[in-house]
């Protein structure tokens, strides 16, 4: 008889890990049941603000596989089915069909919980108001879009993020007039140092953004249910949508009611194998905590590079095979119209808080030769630990072709390079792409000198 794996939610590491464990085994070895309460299965989320902005034309091109594709391959996707508990003793899971209500009992032989992480939401006057949104899944854009088309024009985004910032971007491309408010004092200020985030909030304004910096949201003012406004400790913003970006918390509710062990971050605590320490029960995705290869201490990062390494991952265990997750460094790009922003490892007071003596410089440069047409200024950050020289952490700010650098600085950081091997490093030059001193080499020599 088969063995049968449960998978609760079929996005990115539900649906990752349902696609390995099919290639890996057949229908006869192994049954995949996933369910998941909305209507779709493995899309792209990230691509959400430029649905929005109308960079991606149509929300299908965000679906990377449909249900019923899944279903073509062998894995019983049922959708609008949502697990409500689960019993480690006997093995099952409770699931109520949203359509009929029905509840049925389900068994496992192997559990994967990929639950995914939800939207921070403070408890405001008027949250609920028609107008006040998050944007976490293609229905949310399609009700911004919505918005949009009916007439609204003043935008407050509540939050300036990763989310934040790409939402803003999106709201501006459509003719909006936008304001992001931001209760710290630089916008990207959760990951970017105070001395690389001024570029950030320069390049906002010079959009038109109304940038409210360090500005608390107290409630929001509603007519007839509808958002009217946003209330702040320094005054009134008029709006008629609001979007909230003000990051996410993993949704590790049912693991916890049933005893599965749930660390201080909130997410599920799992091993390298993303097995939970619960015999047959497994974790991944953005519900989980990871282990950050430098601080050494539990984190959760909501990101679907992590997702989609951790589902293929646990698919792979389940279905008999060897394969570890080797934590995470943080690596993240976004942008902000022209100005591209990326960071990798720990900032300065990260760094701090994990006990490190740090060494910190920064350079300035640009992404091409400097006489080279379409060369843009750029920034790089980067902090070494004194004494060893070991790279920490780097963080990039810049024009056209400087984000993706990140990841040179993010591979040396994976293989605990110092700043001094960094800088001898054999990088590409030619003219079109970079100085013959590429930025990263300059920024680690710099960082090197002062070791």
């Amino acid at each position: 008889m088969a063995r049968r794996l449960v998978i609760i939610g079929g996005d990115a590491a539900g649906m990752s890990a349902a696609s390995q464990a099919r290639r890996l085994t057949s229908p006869d070895a192994l049954e995949i049941v996933a369910f998941e309460r909305s209507s779709r299965t493995s899309y792209a989320a990230c691509g959400l603000p430029y649905l929005i902005g109308g960079m991606v034309k149509t929300p299908d091109r965000l679906v990377v596989r449909t249900p019923d594709q899944h279903r073509a391959n062998g894995i019983d996707v049922r959708i609008h089915h949502e697990a409500i508990a689960i019993d480690c003793t006997v093995q099952t899971v409770t699931v109520r069909d949203l359509d009929t209500g029905q509840e049925a009992i389900e068994h496992y032989d192997e559990l994967l919980i990929s639950t995914g992480a939800s939207g921070i939401t403070p408890p405001w006057s008027g949250i609920d108001a028609e107008g006040v949104l998050q944007l976490r899944t293609l229905e949310d854009a399609a009700e911004v879009d919505r918005r949009i088309v009916a007439g609204a024009r003043r935008a407050v985004v509540v939050g300036a993020g990763y989310i934040g910032l790409e939402v803003a971007e999106g709201l501006l491309a459509r003719g909006l007039d936008v304001t992001v408010v931001e209760r710290l004092d630089a916008p990207m200020a959760a990951v970017l140092d105070a001395d690389m985030a001024g570029g950030v909030a320069d390049a906002m304004r010079a959009a038109g953004i109304n940038l409210r910096l360090e500005t608390a949201v107290t409630g929001f003012t509603t007519a007839a249910g509808r958002i009217t406004a946003v209330e702040t400790a320094a005054g009134s913003l008029a709006a008629d949508l609001v979007v909230i970006g003000l990051g996410v918390r993993p949704n590790s509710e049912i693991a916890r009611a049933a005893d599965i062990g749930v660390g201080k971050s909130g997410g599920i605590i799992v091993d390298d194998r993303l097995h939970t320490g619960t015999p047959h029960v497994w974790a991944a995705g953005d519900c989980v905590e990871s282990r950050h290869r430098i601080a050494g201490w539990p984190v959760v990062i909501a990101l679907g590079t992590h997702a989609n390494k951790q589902g293929r991952i646990a698919g792979t265990n389940i279905a008999g095979g060897q394969a570890a997750f080797g934590g995470v460094l943080g690596t993240a790009i976004t942008r902000f119209q022209g100005v591209e922003i990326a960071r990798t490892g720990l900032a300065e007071r990260e760094a701090e808080a994990a006990g490190f003596d740090t060494v910190g410089v920064i350079t300035e440069s640009s992404s091409k030769a400097q006489y080279f047409p379409g060369a843009q200024p750029m920034k790089i950050k980067i902090l070494a630990e004194r004494g060893t020289g070991r790279l920490l952490g780097a963080q990039i700010v810049g024009g056209e072709g400087a984000g993706k650098r990140i990841d040179v600085l993010a591979t040396a950081l994976w293989n605990n390079m110092t700043v001094a091997e960094i800088g001898g490093m054999d990088l590409s030059y030619a003219p079109p792409f970079s100085p013959v001193w590429d930025p990263v080499l300059l920024a680690a020599g710099k960082a090197a000198s002062r070791i």
